[in-house]
């Protein structure tokens, strides 16, 4: 039976709580798993990723890691997981940029429901092969917490983090954060010697930029998603926002208007920043920026970002506007 989280456990909140933690997952991956391989799909999430440092420490290079790049990563995100986790911890990394492949078939899709279930049953496709691939893989590892549990019991979603895998591949699941809330996998990851901006990476959807760039993605806008995002991502670490605010993102919407640069006429797309605040993800508050630094965003993206001519600001709160804007 899968292991539940204990009614008299403690909240781990310290640097030693996290590593009493650790030692006891060691002890039990290493009894779960003896000399097999374990295959893992990493994402540069913190619950794969805090799984992924876990089970180097527990078994080395029995983990298989797969990271499949989409080409829908922020910028720098596919590097640094090369960085973390194949130069620095010696990780057993597969990496698969499958770009083309992914935008391929997203050309000309504007239904924001088909672009998630192509992203979606596409990267199961990418993972099934490379995981074929490997030979003696007896275990899948999850980065299933507690919240994922509890809201699957109270059928608030389905928990199958993994859900979709061909029937051939029946492997036993490893779990070693599963009864851990999400403020304590990020603690058991700085213990873990994650970096900061891995551990207290603000949420990500699993169709990345493909949701903030809605409508049909187009290489060039998606680019300039990318390029925005890094953009206001490196402002709100100089300023003191990162891990204050919950989270904020650019999208590059499919219209164009009319400008003005260098003394010509410009006709391209707007960027909308997006920052936000929330305890459930069932009300959203705006995170009012100061004017200044809305001055500075605007200048730097206007002339950083190719194809951008206007920058908005999102002051929507949730209700009536969702997170994401597919």
């Amino acid at each position: 039976m899968l292991e539940s989280r204990p009614d008299n456990m403690e909240r781990i909140t310290t640097p030693e709580l996290a590593k009493a933690y650790i030692d006891d997952q060691i002890a039990k991956i290493k009894a779960q798993v003896g000399e097999k391989k374990v295959l893992l799909a990493l994402s540069g999430g913190v619950d794969s990723s805090v799984v992924a440092a876990l089970l180097i420490k527990a078994i080395g290079q029995q983990l298989v890691c797969v990271h499949v790049n989409h080409g829908l990563l922020r910028k720098g995100e596919p590097e640094q997981v090369i960085k973390v986790f194949k130069d620095e911890m010696n990780a057993n990394l597969v990496y698969v940029d499958a770009t083309d492949r992914f935008l391929d078939l997203l050309a000309n899709v504007t239904d924001p429901e088909q672009k998630r279930k192509i992203i979606g049953n596409e990267f199961i496709e990418v993972f099934a092969e490379e995981a074929r691939k490997q030979d003696g893989i007896e275990f899948l590892a999850q980065g299933t917490i507690w919240p994922d549990i509890l809201e699957s019991e109270a059928g608030i979603k389905a928990h199958h983090n993994a859900g979709g895998l061909p029937d051939d591949m029946n492997f036993e699941l490893v779990e070693p954060v599963r009864i851990l809330f999400k403020d304590e996998v990020r603690i058991v990851g700085k213990e873990l010697g994650l970096p900061d901006n891995m551990v207290f990476r603000q949420p990500f959807p699993g169709p990345g930029l493909g949701v903030r760039c809605p409508g049909a993605i187009t290489r060039d806008r998606l680019e300039a998603v990318r390029e925005s995002d890094a953009i206001l991502r490196e402002e709100f670490a100089k300023n003191g926002l990162e891990g204050k605010v919950w989270q904020y993102f650019t999208v590059v919407p499919d219209f164009k208007s009319t400008g003005v640069k260098n003394g010509k006429r410009t006709f391209d797309w707007p960027c909308i920043i997006r920052a936000i605040n929330t305890t459930d993800v069932m009300e959203v508050t705006v995170e009012h920026l100061s004017d200044e630094l809305i001055d500075h965003l605007v200048e730097r993206i206007i002339n950083e970002v190719p194809g951008i001519n206007r920058v908005l600001i999102d002051y929507t709160p949730k209700p009536p506007a969702t997170v994401e804007y597919e």
